[in-house]
């Protein structure tokens, strides 16, 4: 189920998985269900985000197509996942007939373990229950045979690629991108426009605004010193890289070769970016290197890390 898309079918199978791998002691556990990662898992699980029906019927056909042909339609798999259906009529019944769109329906069956799950006739958990135990054995054999050996020998597996390619093969990867270019740059959305950058001290006031409460609120040392802070330091701006999921944490770079901010997310309207690129609006959103240092130096008293990037930076001449 692993190659299943769209959210009702990642739900679904969580759903389904959880119920019988949270059971387990923590050790035996898959990994996203162990103790450590389950808060992460059930935010998504339990996200309000809208589901439209059609683009999660649309995903869904377009895998169980991908997965007919992979398998061919003699596979147990594909027979119970198809139930005798073309893969877009399968798609449509079982995207139109679900409640998972339901946030208190997936809390309930969430806390309602695997007697929950097997008592539901939703009938994308129904198609989740029948073929689980087969996804779950290509699963384990997928990482004894290939992740595990791929991680264990990844450095040998480049060395060989590289001597038989050279400078023509590309250098290993995420499914991100690589390289992206684009300009610092403020927007406009619905008549009002905004800066391409925020300050330190717009983060109090916006905070304050909303009373300090979540999602709004400050940690209690950015509270405890204020006094401290330069205000004016800008702390996040924005530019027309094209980013997508995946490009948390990657240096943003000047023409000079000076690492100036960190990626950390994208504002709303660049959320289409995962089908098409447009500079009007969206923004990929970075956090400003002279914020960090600021936050170090003056919240966190990081003196000494302070001192090494500022050494490092003089060593450099910039």
């Amino acid at each position: 189920m692993r190659g299943f898309t769209g959210l009702l079918a990642m739900y679904a199978r969580d759903l389904v998985r959880g119920a019988e791998q949270r059971p387990k002691p923590n050790g035996e556990r898959l990994r996203e269900f162990r103790e450590s990662a389950l808060p992460s898992l059930e935010d998504r699980l339990f996200s309000t985000a809208p589901i439209y029906k059609s683009l999660e019927a649309a995903e869904l056909a377009d895998s169980l197509a991908g997965l007919q042909q992979a398998l061919g339609a003699d596979n147990p798999v594909v027979r119970e996942a198809l139930n005798g259906k073309s893969p877009e009529q399968a798609a449509h019944y079982l995207v139109d007939n679900t409640k998972l769109e339901d946030v208190a329906l997936r809390k309930q069956l969430w806390n309602g373990g695997e007697a929950a799950i097997k008592a539901s006739t939703d009938p994308l958990i129904v198609v989740m229950r029948q073929i689980e135990p087969e996804a779950l054995q290509v699963r384990k054999q997928y990482e004894d045979q290939v992740e595990s050996v791929a991680r264990r020998d990844g450095a040998v597996l480049a060395k060989v690629r590289f001597a038989m390619g050279g400078l023509s093969e590309p250098p290993d990867a995420t499914f991100t991108l690589r390289l992206s270019y684009g300009e610092v740059q403020g927007y406009t959305v619905a008549g009002k426009g905004y800066p391409y950058y925020t300050t330190m001290g717009g983060a109090y006031q916006h905070a304050a605004a909303h009373g300090n409460k979540p999602p709004y609120q400050l940690p209690h040392s950015w509270m405890e010193h204020k006094a401290q802070v330069k205000l004016a330091t800008p702390l996040n701006f924005v530019s027309t890289a094209d980013i997508i999921g995946g490009n948390s944490g990657s240096p943003t770079i000047n023409s000079k070769g000076e690492v100036v901010g960190i990626i950390f997310d994208g504002n709303i309207e660049s959320l289409p970016w995962n089908f098409v690129y447009s500079d009007t609006a969206a923004r990929a959103i970075s956090v400003d290197s002279r914020g960090i240092v600021e936050t170090l130096h003056s919240i966190y008293g990081a003196n000494r890390v302070v001192q090494e990037l500022q050494s490092g930076h003089e060593a450099t001449g910039k």
